[in-house]
């Protein structure tokens, strides 16, 4: 079946192109599929008779749907449209073909502030969609819009050349057909006229295609792309905030990198002097904000006649339905009969605006009216109402209307928040030594070791390579620590009876705020722990513990290092380089401020109870030690956050992560919830981005799935990076990445992994106990906690990424071979003159180098990227990789296949290794070649290249510099004529030296 929305015409349009007149057309929003008419020149009067067609699936599902009929003024400048006026036809209206009749509705408001009049006819019905082919799987083409016809087909292919005051003749109906897609989005910007291409796979007949050249263009829902061209940054054009500069009494704008959105803000504040009601003689007040259909309600408190609730609601302009806000204050026991103390009402045309730097809006005391808003009644509701926009500070804790189907404590996830992660120190302990180390089998030496243990951290010293009762290990242990430290450090003594059997020696508990924090590389003093004997307690029968007297000691020496940055993510992505003590940070050379705009053709990432794909999108921002969170937006594929947040830069090396997620907390029970599901990823390196430029880019969110590599949306930002001092930049650049003690005493590569693992489990739990929590699946994500995994497309991606780097040293070799070779004699002339002037002048080698990089570096500048960095498939090397290396990229750590797919894997495994093994020793062989030279491996080969040296330093010598040179690139450009084709003496003499591949098994 098909929904059929015939628009006959408008009468009485507002005028708005500025000539007292209107270009319309007229756009219809169905279950996510979008359509629009022609546009009728300059009338307020306009008729069109046209036909859009809509795929309705289940024609029970109707009267739970609706469709949204908008008319828009149709402009060449920016914006590109002006709304006229809109209706909403609930789908209980629609009727069958043959019942239809001319509907004429007015025209209603998108807002408050919409100028609008006007009338619109309509004709909707139901018709059999006969002859249609099924949806396509995914959108073929783009920017374009099928029609079908059949009379009128010539009328269709012609209208592109039809004059504008002709053009609102056309009266007969045209039928346009939308494919069916899961989102919408109208690009605002012109398009020029390219050229149609028949699609013959949509349908078995003739369809003819009107290019996009009086349409505006349209995106539908993204499905799977099979073109890399959608894999690809956009440019985008929002509409953002101004900046204010160069004026000295209006304050830059904090909120210049969003689109503003406007919001109808309530603050209920509280009540006093209520009257009880007539059965239990008290009162259980609770207020009910109502906005045509949506509802709002503060909590309730039990007897109690002066509440207080202090609730801040908000009602987005799209959300607004009505002219007149009513604010209820009812009784829970009045709850049944849906009945009510008192309401105050407010006509939305006189509610004042305020956006900050602003003072918030004072709340004032209102009398309540009776039911029929004759009189009034006992009781006074103190409230607030102002329209602001997301700027205002009430955003972040106010009810949304955008998320009003969310009760209980799943309001709380929905909200926008801030986060700061915890501030983490490494804790070394050296240990030293121990004395008197008694073991619990007397006239045995131990085989003693140490084993400390910090929260869910434990690490062991190697046992002590003598039996003694005094051991020495003089080994650093190294752990993650976070502030406050609730954590305390438990050092033991243990006795290696069997390889699976340790005795306990002794054991002592220290608070982490006992020790030094250390900020340099100086050493701390060390300090004698008495251990407790295991086994002794308090006296039986008695009042006191009895006094413990140590038989034995331990050496520690133990601080808390403040020099080092804790990494707890990858350092190819750090986002922050500070040490952990604040003493040592240097001043912010920069500010970095990101718009998070919206996203768009989101892909359905969960199934609701009647079926029906959902997706409640929120994202996160990860820089520095600062994350942030956006309000979660319910089942919208499109959703708009437009919120801005700011970080300050230390390094301008540094990496910001954006992760778009599926928020599956939303439930009130809070039982066997889910994990939030992911959607995409997007890095940008600030150190690609010019200063004080913005950026607005739409990146798009592809992530690798077991079914392959899949894009699930775009997400669209605005990115500033401010510099405040050009000097410290440049003064950045010369210095490491990391603090310096990772270069004075820097860890292990196994500490390295280990450390970051550790540091990223306790973020993840510290976040995951704030309100709203960050989960822990959102940081391990956001952290890349499974980058060291093993990937068979990670290897092959870093194989040719080596390769693409080795190419340009190929290619300059086999072009300097081709020179040699004559291959080209004009280049081998043009060689030779540049050779014999660059002998002739020596002075001007260096300068020659310099300025020629200087000069591929100036012409390169045309070519420089004009957009951040984003995900490649094709260098990720995702879309050519096999089923099966999917899989095992996807599978479990320990593996869960079966023996046979792990036999094969590894046989598969051990041919990569194989082939990196042979790189690796031809390599290992090259350079033991080079060291035997003078070794005396080989005595004679050592005995000539020792006299050649000689008798080259005594050839040197005596023979101009020129000379040597000269002969030397003769040489090397002689003719062909002139060449062998054997390998060179100093090449052979160099592959019979000896290696120590010779001493390999």
């Amino acid at each position: 079946m098909k929904l059929v929305v015939e628009v006959v015409e408008a009468h009485d349009l507002m005028p708005r192109d500025g000539e007292g007149s209107a270009s319309a057309y007229v756009e219809v929003d169905f279950g996510n599929q979008l359509a629009r008419t022609r546009t009728i020149r300059k009338d307020l009067h306009p008729v069109w008779n046209q036909k859009l067609s809509f795929h309705l699936a289940d024609v029970d599902s109707l009267s739970t749907q609706s469709v949204d009929v908008s008319i828009y003024n149709e402009r060449k400048s920016f914006p590109g449209r002006n709304f006229l006026g809109r209706v909403r036809i609930h789908g209980s209206n629609v009727v069958k073909q043959g019942e239809e009749i001319i509907q004429r509705l007015p025209l209603e408001k998108k807002w408050f502030f919409s100028p609008v009049k006007g009338e619109i006819a309509l004709k909707l019905y139901i018709s059999p969609e006969l002859n249609s082919p099924p949806p396509p799987t995914a959108p073929t083409t783009e920017n374009k819009l099928i029609v079908s016809a059949s009379a009128e087909t010539s009328a269709v292919e012609t209208e592109q050349s039809v004059p504008e005051e002709e053009e609102a003749q056309i009266k007969e109906p045209i039928e346009v057909e939308v494919v069916e897609t899961t989102t919408k989005c109208i690009n605002k910007q012109q398009v020029s006229p390219q050229p149609a291409k028949p699609i013959q796979e949509l349908s078995p007949v003739n369809v003819p295609v009107v290019p996009m050249m009086s349409y505006p263009q349209v995106h539908y829902g993204q499905a799977q792309p099979s073109k890399a061209e959608d894999y690809k940054l956009k440019d985008t054009k929002p509409h953002l905030g101004e900046r204010w500069l160069g004026v000295s009494d209006k304050p830059t704008s904090t909120y210049d990198l969003v689109e503003e959105m406007y919001h109808l803000y309530v603050r209920v504040v509280k009540a006093k002097d209520l009257p009880p009601n007539a059965i239990s003689g008290s009162c259980d007040p609770y207020v009910e904000v109502k906005l045509g259909n949506y509802k709002g309600t503060t909590r309730h408190f039990e007897k109690r006649t002066n509440p207080e609730w202090n609730q801040v609601f908000a009602f987005s302009k799209d959300r607004i339905q009505s002219t007149i806000l009513e604010v209820f204050l009812k009784d829970k026991e009045m709850m049944m009969r849906d009945d009510y103390v008192g309401k105050v009402v407010f006509d939305l045309n006189e509610v004042p605006t305020r956006v900050p730097p602003d003072s918030p809006l004072a709340p004032q005391w209102y009398r309540l009216e009776d039911r029929r808003g004759e009189g009034k009644v006992r009781g006074e509701l103190m409230l607030a109402v102002w329209v602001g926009t997301q700027a205002d500070e009430a955003f972040p804790e106010a009810w949304h209307a955008d998320a009003a189907t969310v009760q209980g404590e799943g309001v709380y996830s929905v909200r926008s928040k801030v986060y700061v992660s915890p501030k983490l120190w490494y804790l070394r302990v050296n240990v030293i030594e121990a004395q008197d180390v008694q073991p619990n089998e007397k006239g045995r030496y131990p085989e003693v070791f140490v084993k400390a243990q910090v929260g869910n951290q434990v690490l062991k010293t190697k046992p002590c390579p003598t039996r003694t009762l005094n051991p020495a290990w003089n080994e650093d242990l190294v752990f993650v620590a976070a502030e406050p430290f609730d954590e305390q450090l438990v050092v033991t003594i243990e006795d290696r009876i069997q390889p699976t059997k340790d005795d306990l020696l002794g054991r002592t508990v220290l608070p982490l705020t006992l020790f030094e924090k250390r900020l340099d590389h100086r050493p701390v003093h060390s300090r004698w722990f008495n251990l407790e004997r295991f086994g002794f307690g308090p006296l039986e029968g008695g009042n006191h513990r009895k006094e413990l007297k140590f038989s034995t000691r331990v050496h520690l020496r133990v601080c808390l290092e403040g020099a080092y940055h804790v990494m707890d993510e990858s350092t190819m992505y750090i986002s922050d380089t500070r040490p952990t003590a604040r003493q040592l940070w240097k001043q912010p050379i920069g500010v970095l401020e990101v718009g998070i705009l919206s996203a768009n053709g989101l892909m359905p990432m969960k199934t609701t109870k009647d079926g029906k794909g959902t997706t409640d999108s929120y994202c996160v921002a990860k820089y520095g030690q600062k994350w942030v969170r956006t309000r979660t937006i319910m089942d919208n594929f499109s959703p708009k956050w437009n919120e801005q947040y700011t970080w300050e830069v230390y390094d301008p090396c540094t990496v910001i992560t954006l992760g778009v997620f599926d928020n599956c907390h939303l439930r009130s029970d809070g039982s066997n919830q889910p994990k939030d599901l992911r959607v995409g990823k997007v890095r940008i390196r600030l150190s690609t981005l010019e200063m004080d430029k913005v950026y607005t880019h739409s990146y798009p969110l592809v992530v690798l799935q077991p079914s392959g590599v899949k894009k699930m949306g775009e997400l669209q930002l605005a990115v500033r990076l401010t510099c405040l001092s050009l000097a410290n930049v440049v003064y950045v650049y010369g210095h490491p990445l990391l603090p310096k003690m990772h270069y004075i005493h820097p860890f292990t590569v196994t500490q390295v992994d280990h450390l970051r693992y550790q540091a990223m489990s306790i973020v993840a739990a510290r976040l995951g106990r704030a309100e709203p929590p960050l989960r822990k699946e959102v940081v391990e994500y956001m952290l890349d906690v499974d980058s060291h995994m093993w990937s068979m497309r990670r290897s092959k991606a870093n194989f040719f990424r080596i390769m693409s780097l080795l190419s340009g040293a190929v290619g300059m070799l086999r072009w300097f071979d081709e020179v040699s070779r004559w291959k080209n004699p004009v280049t081998t002339v043009l060689v030779h003159v540049l050779f014999l002037i660059l002998l002739c002048y020596p002075e001007l080698i260096l300068p020659t180098v310099f300025l020629y990089m200087f000069m591929i570096g100036v012409w390169n500048y045309r070519f420089r990227p004009r957009h951040p960095v984003h995900m490649d498939v094709k260098l990720s090397w995702a879309e050519a990789i096999h089923p099966d290396e999917l899989d095992e990229e996807f599978d479990s750590f320990p593996t869960s296949r079966s023996h046979d797919l792990v036999r094969l894997r590894y046989d598969r495994l051990r041919s990569v290794a194989g082939r990196i093994q042979t790189v690796v020793g031809d390599m290992a062989t090259q350079g033991e070649r080079l060291q035997s030279l003078l070794s005396w491996r080989d005595p004679r080969a050592t005995c000539i290249f020792v006299l050649f040296c000689l008798v080259a330093a005594v050839v040197l010598y005596v023979t101009p510099f020129r000379v040597v040179a000269l002969v030397v690139g003769i040489y090397v450009l002689r003719h062909p004529r002139f060449r062998s084709k054997l390998p060179s003496v100093p090449s052979n003499f160099f592959k019979r030296l000896p290696s120590k591949v010779d001493s390999m098994l």
